[in-house]
């Protein structure tokens, strides 16, 4: 059997494998098998329209090996993520998300009690419980026993537990009681799982809002809108003079900003700004900041000049926390704006990032654009090329050597980096230097090469 788990949970189109029905139940049986008893299970989901029906088969599976299974709802994956931390009686989390993806995408991510991902080890368990099922003639799928495998009336005490988490990290316990009062925010929900929390969260902190992506139809989640397509809260954000535009993703693991002036800031300008706040007060443990392979490389730069190592990663949170948690550091991230900060939360949180960097502008006054002055980016291209299978890149007939003369013409000018996705079918190209029109360049040639070998029509 192919390997369920890719960087970040279980990932497919809903309804297929390995998210058919099927695949689903035995997967919340082998959690409880893999895990141990008694397993008590905390689920959440986001909008998407098939969320409803995995979280219930999942749900079923727990239950049918002996678990128990309870429902937050729609919450947000750092949420649940926190929850299981913090309530000793839950042995683990599952959120059914596939954060960015477009609605007809889902995914099953699970947490252990730490709040973190598994580890290789225990998805393995995982697996080897799931292929077994699969095997067995007798296997069978099994709605749930009396009709209710979970309580979601448990939602809004949790999500009243997880806001005030939020303000006490993200502000300071002492910070008031409407410490927003004053401040007009653009925000952009994805129509995706903090459609609800974002909201009250800002308005409970006092401040003025102007919400965009708040209108979830189970279809529109992620579609533009949210992190990845800012354009709309942009407009907003310039329209209505707001002192800063916030956006997440479908499962708010990620932020992005939208300055007063329409500029975007993106996960490394935050990364930029917690750090040189963090060093200011002695409180960058090591003087040293994660970033992966996609971190800009005028980011690296910034950083040295304050004395500041950056570490880079593989692409995938899991990996910047490995490192953070190796190193004892303080901060880490991607340039998607999936910012972790282990000592907070050992999960990517976009309504907790944009908490500690509404924070630092209250404390410096001072607004993003001059927060970020020091960090001048690398012209940056990347291009997503779907492909149809994924072999090794060495083996792509004309590709090593294309590669090898692109990374002779930037030399120490700048970087390029092929990958593929973990969680799509798409080959990522990227390519920085610091002239523009040779990045287009080779950022193009090699697309279209990868595109001429493995593209899908």
């Amino acid at each position: 059997m192919a390997r369920l788990f890719g960087t970040d949970g279980i990932r497919g189109i809903a309804g297929e494998y390995p998210l058919d029905a099927r695949t689903i139940f035995a997967c919340g049986i082998a959690l409880v098998r893999a895990l141990g008893q008694p397993l008590r299970v905390l689920l959440g989901r986001d909008t998407r329209e098939s969320g409803p029906w995995i979280e219930c088969l999942f749900a079923a599976g727990v239950q049918a090996a002996g678990g128990e299974a309870v429902s937050a709802g729609v919450f947000t994956t750092p949420g649940i993520a926190y929850l299981v931390r913090a309530h000793a009686e839950l042995n683990g989390g599952v959120v059914i998300s596939a954060s960015h993806n477009p609605y007809r995408d889902n995914g099953i991510k699970i947490f252990s009690t730490e709040g973190m991902k598994l580890s290789d080890a225990q998805e393995a368990a995982i697996e080897r419980e799931i292929e077994a099922l699969a095997r067995d003639p007798e296997f069978e799928v099994r709605g749930p026993q009396d009709g209710a495998p979970y309580l979601e009336s448990e939602g809004e005490r949790f999500a009243t537990e997880y806001l005030r988490f939020l303000r006490e990290r993200g502000l300071g316990a002492s910070s008031g009681d409407r410490p927003l009062a004053g401040w007009r925010l653009g925000f952009d929900g994805a129509n995706g799982a903090a459609y609800r929390l974002g909201p009250q969260l800002f308005g409970e902190l006092g401040a003025r809002l102007d919400a965009l992506g708040i209108t979830p139809d189970g279809r529109n989640i992620n579609h533009e809108c949210g992190s990845l397509y800012p354009e709309a809260l942009r407009q907003l954000v310039v329209k209505r003079g707001c002192d800063v535009g916030i956006a997440v993703d479908g499962d708010a693991d990620r932020v992005v900003f939208i300055a007063r002036t329409g500029e975007l800031l993106d996960g490394d300008d935050a990364l930029y700004i917690l750090a040189t706040y963090l060093q200011e007060r002695g409180q960058l443990r090591g003087n040293v900041v994660v970033g992966t392979e996609m971190t800009n490389f005028g980011l690296e730069q910034a950083l040295a000049r304050r004395g500041i190592a950056l570490v880079r990663t593989k692409v995938g949170d899991r990996y910047v926390l490995e490192q953070l948690l190796e190193r004892g550091a303080s901060l880490g991230g991607e340039p998607s704006g999936h910012l972790i900060l282990p000592e907070i939360s050992p999960t990517g949180d976009g309504l907790l990032t944009a908490l500690l960097i509404l924070n630092v502008m209250q404390e410096t006054g001072r607004d993003l654009p001059e927060l970020r002055a020091g960090f001048t980016r690398y012209p940056q291209r990347v291009l997503n090329v779907r492909v149809r299978e994924k072999p090794p890149l060495e083996t792509i007939p004309g590709f090593p050597r294309a590669l090898a003369e692109a990374r002779e013409r930037l030399g120490d000018r700048g970087r390029v980096l092929v990958r593929y996705s973990g969680t799509e079918p798409v080959a990522r190209v990227m390519v920085e230097a610091d002239v523009e029109d040779l990045v287009q360049e080779i950022a193009a040639t090699l697309a279209d090469l990868i595109h001429h070998q493995l593209g899908t029509t």
